[in-house]
């Protein structure tokens, strides 16, 4: 009989199918590396079992050990099988960016979850990073993985995905193009394959503002992918080029891959699509180009491919009037995103609401272009002036005094909703793909809907 031993067997030989539709126009053959139909959904089952195999080996990983690592989710998932099959406790450590869906998923596997804040350092107590350490060093026969420096890592995809790409093309594939998280699948993927051809292209797709494209890590809403430190597992030397692809881009292209091919795939999928068809666009009809898809979609149900998360963050324009329509009718007039970071005195707050004639200021760390992640909180004015008779306010930091964040809403929602937002706050914070853009108040709604003669209702 046909049959395997356990789940784990499964994983691996992953078929390759033709980009028919979205690749249409193409000189070149352009492939998808199907890698969500691994047993646990994503190409993350590799590295999982081979890392856990070899900590088992060498006894870093004993009977009733406990497996804790920070994830995404896909590399969980992977390290959640393995324990299911070998009887061990995980723990993994997330961001709170990542889907509701992959939580609880990973707690359907028997896991217990910790969430920690996207946008801190990763030197940071709260970060992901430092959390998993701490909770190592105070779990009893814990073994941390620890994708992000373990060779074995790429090791795993050097020894069963290249092989798998170099048979399945029958060595004519001349570029590879995965995203690029902990550099495990470009590394191993790419030592491979240019053992066979040096010629070969290995290309990262790679999230605006991740240090892989020359960002410093800043928060970004792509799951998985991109990282804001060097991992010892990403090798620069195999890869040849490197795609930075903005959350627009990545998110529209997951949309449209699911919609054109019938491939229901993530945003990490849609970020390396967009860096496959960029370098399809210059190759010659005798190239093959192979893109490695890494998961499945059903991660992202409420955020990639729920409308109203999508228009939410100002990746959708819906119908017209909306948020848009009002910065349009004000454009000669707006100018960029007026903020103060936490750590800058109140005075400067006063001044630049008194030179920009605004009545509040959002609080946001980093430099334009702002991630919504790096929103802080925000300052009024009638607050700064009942504050001020306490005593020396104004040289007082930012953060010390700052309120929640100003309510946000996408640029391409209705003008409706923002009216009525607008009834509970005294101004909203404008998303364009994802990243602030303005700050709209009702004045301003209001100059817009007399101007144009538009009911604000729906």
């Amino acid at each position: 009989m046909e049959v395997a031993d356990s789940i784990l067997d499964l994983i691996g030989n992953t078929p390759l199918v033709r980009f028919k539709r979205i690749g249409e126009d193409l000189q070149c053959d352009l492939l998808a590396k199907l890698e969500m139909l691994n047993p646990g959904g994503s190409v993350k089952d590799r590295p999982a079992v081979a890392m856990i195999d070899a900590a088992e080996k060498e006894g870093l990983l004993t009977a009733s050990g406990t497996i804790i690592e920070p994830t995404s989710g896909n590399t969980g998932v992977g390290l959640a099988l393995v324990a299911a099959q070998r009887g061990y406790r995980c723990i993994f450590v997330m961001t709170d960016k990542v889907s509701q869906e992959k939580v609880q998923l990973l707690r359907a596997y028997g896991a217990e979850v910790v969430v920690c804040p996207v946008a801190v350092e990763p030197e940071d107590p709260q970060s992901y990073y430092s959390t998993a350490e701490r909770l190592v060093a105070e779990t009893p026969g814990a073994y941390r993985p620890n994708q992000y420096f373990n060779q074995v890592n790429p090791l795993s995809h050097e020894q069963t995905t290249g092989p798998e790409l170099w048979q399945q093309t029958n060595g004519q594939i001349t570029h590879f193009v995965a995203g690029a998280g902990t550099g495990g699948t470009l590394g191993g993927v790419g030592r491979y394959l240019k053992r066979q051809n040096p010629d070969i292209q290995i290309v990262a797709g790679d999230p605006e503002g991740s240090v892989f494209s020359g960002g410093s890590g800043r928060p970004y809403l792509v799951e998985g992918i991109g990282e804001d430190f060097w991992p010892e597992t990403y090798d620069p030397a195999v890869v040849d080029r490197v795609i930075p692809i903005s959350d627009q881009e990545s998110f529209d292209m997951a949309r449209m891959v699911t919609q054109r091919e019938g491939l229901l795939i993530g945003g990490s999928g849609g970020t390396a699509v967009v860096a496959a068809l960029q370098v399809a666009q210059e190759c010659k009809p005798t190239d093959v180009v192979v893109v490695l898809l890494p998961d499945a979609g059903r991660g992202y149900l409420s955020k990639v491919f729920n409308d109203e998360w999508m228009a939410s963050y100002g990746f959708l324009i819906g119908g017209h009037p909306c948020v848009k329509d009002v910065l349009d009718a004000k454009a000669s007039e707006l100018p960029p995103l007026v903020y103060v970071a936490p750590e800058d005195p109140v005075r400067l707050a006063v001044k630049r609401m008194r030179d920009n004639a605004m009545s509040q200021l959002p609080v946001a760390k980093g430099e334009m272009p702002l991630a919504a992640a790096e929103v802080m909180g925000a300052v009024h004015e009638l607050q700064l002036m009942e504050l001020a008779f306490g005593g020396d306010l104004l040289g007082q930091p930012v953060e010390k005094v700052m309120s929640p964040p100003l309510e946000q809403i996408g640029i391409g929602e209705p003008i409706a909703l923002a009216v009525a937002k607008l009834e509970r706050c005294p101004a909203l914070l404008v998303l364009d793909g994802g990243r602030p853009r303005a700050v709209i108040t009702s004045t301003d709604v209001l100059t817009f809907l007399a101007t144009a003669n538009t009911p604000a209702g729906p």
